[in-house]
This record gives structure tokens, C-alpha cells and sequence, in this order.
């Protein structure tokens, strides 16, 4: 390795303290990505094991698990995982114990998702206001119907329960996601959230779910077990939670202690990313969301870590993002699929500061199903990318669109070919 290389990973390569006193070895943060791969009553398999072996192996500091739903009746996607009880812990330690080896984190992300639920598998979902979905996704998505308080303090205890389940099984953190459009983000936007009791209206009411989620998995897990969140910067949508918002949610978190903040953007009707094109869309739009992380960065944080997520595509601009302040961990999702080992590639030096990690173009040579399924198809796509890893292969980018559509309905039958949700390419 040149000088020139270990001056370019030299930000990369330190380590990070939380708040809470743990420390994260390096700057890589595998952003969470839907794996698809559980049993029928939502365990993971065996093959969650395999895959976040390879990832724990490959050198990031933190790994951040898929969704993890804390109800089994309010699903998100086909495939998701769910941790209400110890009926399954056996194998979620097989798990942890795998994604944490070479002094690696793994952190499991909970989630809930209020109406975001689709009408394929979950006909009566749950929200903090009645009224469907918006847009061209809204009918495949059923009408959801008002949650009450006992209600709302029952899913505030499943998220502590789920994250006291997490810890005992041997992970070493949670994040709440409260982003993408689903039930704490419906908490947070004026668009979805009608209520006019202390859980609507000003944006204290309207933080108060995550609030007060965020205080009892702490009190779950303790003072020193991480805990982090996932934001929006914003929804994208006028009238909806802006970007000045979620600045005072992030202040307030940090203020009660917050260990990391995950920033992203972007709800199932107001998508941040949502197509095929790969690396032309990386090239034209670049770092997502960096100048509202530099704001962030401007907040008094108490020593909160902020991990920017997505678009980070070689070395150079994920060292520079660091030097310059804009961020203290790098997100990163899709390209770790494809080559699992890019951390420790990086560090090593075997990736030159300016080359361009090119995520593929997704297509089934099909214009109408491009269309049709866009979307889902590159979610398809993914999934069976780390289904194959899972199993012991390698990835293939060859792999073509077609058989991405046609294994996720051989695995999730029609349920996995209607859209879920709308997701950034990270």
C-alpha cells in the first residue's frame, strides 16, 4: 500500500465513540437493506447467519440488520422478520453471534408500518390516522384505521420489548426506524397524522411517539447498549415534515441521548430514488442529503454520531465527507450486496481513492415490465443477490431482471410483485 492510499482511508479507518460508551472500529456503516429470507412465522433462517458473516468479515464497523417488525401481524414486506418473544431467540443468537464476529456491531433495526403495510398482507393495518395512501401506489394499500392510546403505549412497549429481545440474543444495538414513510415517520408528518390529541398537531405532539418509543427501549436496554434512529431530512411533500423539523426531533434526541443519527429521505409517495438505472441515476444525483447533514452536524449533538446513508460511491468521497465534517460514518447499502468486502478493500487500499463503485442496470429486456415493476423489480433483484450469499455463493450481477421477478414470486407468491414501499439506492 502507498503512502498516498493510507492517507486517503485515514478518516476511514478510525475509530468512533458513542455516547454510551461503545466504540465502532471504522467509519463503514452497512445501511439496512430488506433480506426477505425468513420462515413463515417471520424467524430468520440460517441463512441470515451466513450472509452477515460475509459482512461481518468484510470489514465495516457497523451492520445494520433489515427491517424487524416488533408486531407479526403488521408486516411490512414479504419475507420480513419479526421479534415479539423468545419462541425463536436460538436462532436470532446464531445470528448476532455470526454478524459480530472481527469486532464487528450489528445492530437490528425495529420497525412498525402503520399503514405502509400492503392489502396483500396485512388487509387491517394500524395508524396514527385514519385515510389511504396517496398516489399511484395508494390501492394496493388497504385503509387503515386510527390507532388509540392504549394501543399506541402497546406498540411503544413491543419496540422495548423487541430491543431488550435484541440485546439478550446477543446483538449490539438497535435503530428505530423512523423514516421511509412508515409508523413513527406517520407520527411525524402533518400529511398523515390528523389527531388532535397530545399525539398531534404542534410538533411536539407529533414527536411524542418517538419520543417516548426512544425512552422506553433506553430504559429496556440500559445506559450503555446503543441505540440509534433513522430520520428523515424530510418528506419531500409541501406541508409535510420538513427539513426544519426534523432538525429539532434531532436536537431533542440528542439532548436525551441518542446514540447515532441515520439520515435519509423520502415516503412511498414522495420516493427519494426508485429506478433501474444504476450508476447514470449515482452520477446525476450524486451524495444524497449532505447538505442537510451539514446542518445537522451544526446542532449541539452531545457527541450523537451522524451517518449519512447513500450515494457514496468511491473512497475519495467518503473520506472527503468526513474530513470536511459533512458526516462521521458512511452509509452504505446496495454496493456491499454486490461486493461484500468493500470496507476492508478500501482500507487496505485495494480500491483506488477515485474508483467508482457502478451499481448495474436492472432490466428484464422487457420496457413494459421495466415500467410495471420498477421498483419492486430492483428490491427482487437485491434480495436475491443475498439470497445467493446467504447460501454460500458468490453474487452475480449478471443476473438478469426477469429471474429477479421470478424468484421473488417462487418465494413470496403475488404478494412479493405489489409495490411495498419506495426506497433510496444507497
Amino acid at each position: 500500500m502507498t503512502d498516498q492510499d493510507t492517507t486517503s482511508t485515514a478518516q476511514l479507518a478510525q475509530p468512533i465513540d458513542l455516547p454510551c460508551g461503545s466504540r465502532i472500529k471504522n467509519r463503514f456503516f452497512k445501511s439496512a437493506m430488506h433480506e426477505a429470507m425468513a420462515t413463515r412465522d417471520h424467524a430468520p433462517t440460517e441463512r441470515f447467519a451466513t450472509l452477515y458473516r460475509r459482512w461481518a468479515e468484510g470489514g465495516a464497523g457497523v451492520l445494520m440488520t433489515g427491517n424487524v417488525m416488533v408486531d407479526d401481524t403488521q408486516l411490512g414486506e414479504p419475507g420480513n422478520v419479526a421479534l415479539e418473544d423468545d419462541h425463536n431467540l436460538a436462532v436470532f443468537r446464531s445470528w448476532a453471534e455470526a454478524a459480530t464476529v472481527n469486532d464487528t456491531h450489528c445492530w437490528v433495526q425495529l420497525n412498525h408500518p402503520g399503514r405502509q403495510s400492503p392489502a396483500t398482507i396485512n388487509p387491517r393495518p394500524w395508524a396514527p390516522s385514519a385515510g389511504r395512501l396517496e398516489g399511484e401506489y395508494g390501492k394496493f394499500f388497504a385503509e387503515p384505521r386510527e390507532l388509540g392510546r392504549e394501543q399506541i403505549h402497546d406498540i411503544e412497549h413491543r419496540f422495548a420489548h423487541a430491543a431488550r429481545l435484541a440485546k439478550q440474543a446477543g446483538f449490539t444495538g438497535v435503530q428505530l426506524h423512523g423514516a421511509h414513510g412508515y409508523l413513527i415517520n406517520q407520527f411525524l408528518s402533518p400529511l398523515d397524522n390528523h389527531r388532535t390529541d397530545e399525539y398531534g398537531g404542534s410538533l411536539d405532539n407529533r414527536m411524542r411517539f418517538l419520543v417516548e418509543t426512544y425512552q422506553a427501549v433506553r430504559e429496556a436496554v440500559g445506559p450503555s447498549f446503543p441505540v440509534a434512529v433513522k430520520l428523515n431530512s424530510s418528506d419531500g411533500q409541501p406541508g409535510g415534515f420538513s427539513e426544519d423539523e426534523s432538525l429539532q426531533v434531532i436536537q431533542h434526541l440528542a439532548d436525551l441521548g441518542l446514540d447515532l443519527i441515520e439520515i435519509s429521505g423520502g415516503t412511498l409517495e414522495k420516493p427519494t430514488f426508485a429506478t433501474t438505472t444504476g450508476d447514470k441515476e449515482d452520477r446525476a444525483r450524486g451524495v444524497y442529503f449532505s447538505d442537510f447533514a451539514t446542518r445537522v452536524k451544526q446542532l449541539d449533538l452531545h457527541g450523537t454520531v451522524v451517518c449519512l446513508t447513500g450515494g457514496f460511491r468511491t473512497p475519495a468521497d467518503m473520506e472527503d465527507a468526513i474530513e470536511q465534517g459533512v458526516t462521521d460514518m458512511i452509509g452504505i447499502a446496495r454496493p456491499l450486496v454486490l461486493q461484500p468486502d468493500m470496507p476492508q478493500r478500501i482500507l487496505d487500499g485495494d480500491i483506488a481513492p477515485n474508483d467508482r463503485f457502478k451499481l448495474p442496470w436492472i432490466t428484464t429486456n422487457v420496457k413494459m415490465l421495466d415500467k410495471a415493476f420498477n421498483a419492486v423489480l430492483v428490491i427482487s433483484w437485491f434480495e436475491l443477490q443475498m439470497n445467493r450469499i446467504g447460501t454460500g455463493k458468490d453474487p452475480n450481477p449478471k443476473i438478469g431482471g426477469m429471474r429477479a421477478l421470478l424468484f421473488a414470486f417462487t418465494q413470496h407468491g403475488p404478494a412479493a410483485l405489489t409495490p411495498r414501499r419506495r426506497k433510496n439506492h444507497n
